[in-house]
């Protein structure tokens, strides 16, 4: 979602001027900067694998964005996320006699979440994209700030995603289970009604994972299901949009689900709010508004300050669809550059008629201003 985004703007300050950081309440007048020169996301376009796995320069901002849930052989349950962003700051990269100056921006979040330890890590690093201390290509592919890196493994179709903060950290390979899903309109996802104030955003729903985290100086090997979300734009919020609760959910029955509402000053849902249904064999449905109900049944409230949802019944009626969603661990609250709520979830319910169970992640943007 446009958090990424947001963190990216927010950061700006530092490299291009002595300024203050802005408040996360001006996050409107930031995401409403000047984009001219840009390339926008006006029309569904033709996408290209593994080519648009890279960099789309063309556009403001982009992010490669891995989440996923893990065992240890020891029945020990963890989560991970690990988001890379890129933002430019000049649609062109001036003409300098200096190796260090860039137009490019990257910042990148990693996430850990231990079950049993009801512990929850956190870690952020930033760089620009000069001297290949940050970077982004096609072929083959690889996203990198330092040493944290998303890229091919050189075995055909995997991925190696690699991060480490200061006393914990992952390294596993992905592979993937189901080709890439097209979200919104063949891959053309409107977040308002103003034209250009959408993404190209794909998913990879499922993605074998294996590998090892480091938590404390101790190696755990692990195993489990990652999901895979990217997303490039030049777009912005709306005047009247503050938020948004964000769902990625693994099903026992082999389909998965993204669904993200988009909520009004109002605290209403925005019409715009969208997302993709994946059955087992990869049939993919297109959800509206209207098709998805979220009822909040819970709640925590963050010891700085703001209460976030914290458990949900979800319903696809038409679907005879309804999940039942509870995180793993109650406070898995990023502070980073700007503060949010994302973390690993537990699912059970009905689909169909029959019983499932599943894991996910959520994000939650917009409580804690």
């Amino acid at each position: 979602m446009l958090l990424r985004a947001i963190a990216l703007l927010l950061l700006l300050p530092s490299f291009v001027a002595a300024e203050t950081q802005p408040a996360p309440s001006e996050l409107s007048r930031l995401l409403g900067g000047d984009d001219a020169g840009f390339e926008k996301a006006l029309s569904p376009r033709r996408f290209e694998f593994p080519e648009d796995h890279g960099p789309h320069p063309g556009f403001r901002n982009e992010w490669w964005y891995v989440t996923g849930n893990l065992d240890a052989a020891d029945g020990r349950r963890f989560g991970y996320e690990l988001t890379i962003f890129r933002f430019s700051l000049t649609p062109a990269q001036a003409v300098s006699d200096s190796a260090w100056r860039s137009n490019q921006v990257y910042i990148a979040h990693l996430a850990v979440t231990d079950a049993k330890g009801d512990r929850f890590f956190v870690s952020q690093r930033y760089s620009r994209g000069a001297l290949g201390l940050a970077g982004a290509k096609s072929d083959p592919f690889q996203v990198w700030i330092d040493d944290w890196s998303i890229g091919d493994s050189r075995v055909a179709g995997d991925w190696l995603l690699r991060a480490h903060g200061e006393d914990f950290g992952i390294e596993v390979s992905l592979s993937p289970l189901k080709a890439p899903v097209l979200n919104g309109e063949a891959g053309l996802s409107q977040k308002s009604a103003e034209p250009g104030n959408a993404s190209y955003y794909y998913s990879i729903t499922r993605m074998m994972t294996e590998g090892r985290l480091n938590i404390d100086g101790q190696d755990i090997e692990v195993s489990g299901l990652s999901w895979l979300d990217r997303e490039w734009s030049t777009s912005a919020l709306a005047p009247d949009q503050v938020g948004w609760d964000w769902f990625a959910l693994q099903l026992s029955d082999g389909s998965d689900i993204m669904f993200y509402q988009l909520r009004g000053r109002d605290g209403n849902q925005d019409p715009m709010s969208a997302g993709t249904l994946v059955s087992s064999d990869g049939i993919v449905t297109h959800l509206r508004a209207e098709d998805v109900e979220i009822r909040v049944d819970g709640t925590w409230d963050s010891p700085e300050g703001g209460t976030y949802p914290s458990a949900w019944t979800l319903g696809i009626p038409k679907r005879s669809l309804t999940l039942r969603i509870k995180p793993v661990i109650a406070n898995q609250e990023l502070f980073t550059t700007v503060r949010y709520w994302e973390g690993a979830v537990d699912v059970s319910g009905e689909n169909g008629g029959r019983p499932v169970t599943g894991r996910g992640y959520v994000e939650l943007t917009g409580y804690a201003d």
